[in-house]
């Protein structure tokens, strides 16, 4: 079973109660994003966020957990890999601080924790050790209108689906990461268009790593073999360097 999220735009009144939830859930203090960051609220202390839009709009910002995630993709070391119930999670013990998720995702999302010696990636888990047990992520369960929601992702685009066609003229006929770059385990149905949530211009529906497949399973291949080149070269030098002073130091 994929779990999902289903964010009803037209139902968020900006309270902030999922973001102070997440902050509780996941230990974090209030902190401020840097300002080379993308202008969204998230860091590697805020994991959720929520935009406000000049039109009055609030529009919660946070990891959409692709279905066929470029960031694990790109990821050398398998640091980020989907679990079976279709969210994307990090093992800071395996990652070596390439970024290269950073790059790869569509969506903008990781974040870099520069304010620690040893820094890593942080993103939103969607409360991974609360679904295991099956209990819902702490940012649902606070929500005062239900303007988002946790559940099965089949079941909740059924729901997205039923409340545009119940609705018409409320809602962009779309359900928002239904198909997008493969698709989203986060999703949103919208009176407004959230091309602004995506990094690139316009997520196609085609899966980002069956697009960078064969240039990613070149890097660690090509990495290996740069570092033996560079070694051999070093040696060389080195060995070069040896001789030249045996050298000088015989004829002296």
């Amino acid at each position: 079973m994929s779990m999902a999220i289903l964010t009803d735009i037209t139902r968020c009144i900006g309270c902030f109660e999922c973001v102070a939830a997440c902050k509780k859930t996941n230990g974090h203090e209030a902190d401020k994003p840097y300002v080379f960051h993308i202008n969204d609220g998230l860091s590697a202390h805020n994991w959720t966020s929520i935009v406000q839009r000049p039109d009055k709009h609030f529009v919660r910002k946070q990891c959409r957990h692709c279905l066929e995630a470029a960031c694990a993709s790109a990821c050398p070391v398998a640091a980020l890999h989907q679990t079976s119930e279709g969210i994307v999670i990090y093992d800071s013990h395996k990652c070596i601080g390439c970024r290269y998720c950073m790059i790869a995702c569509p969506y903008g999302i990781p974040r870099y924790d520069w304010d620690k010696p040893v820094p890593y990636v942080q993103k939103c888990n969607m409360c991974y050790e609360l679904v295991k047990h099956g209990k819902q992520p702490a940012c649902t369960a606070v929500c005062p209108t239900q303007a988002t929601i946790f559940g099965d992702r089949k079941e909740l685009i059924a729901e997205a689906h039923r409340r545009i066609e119940e609705n018409p003229g409320k809602y962009i006929n779309k359900v928002f990461g239904e198909f997008e770059v493969g698709g989203t385990s986060v999703l949103y149905i919208s009176d407004i268009d959230l091309g602004f949530l995506s990094y690139v211009a316009i997520p196609g529906t085609k899966a980002l790593p069956k697009t960078t497949a064969t240039a990613m399973e070149a890097v660690l291949p090509t990495f290996f073999g740069v570092g033996a080149v560079m070694g051999g070269l070093h040696w060389l030098v080195r060995r070069r360097q040896k001789l030249q002073r045996e050298n000088e130091e015989s004829e002296g």
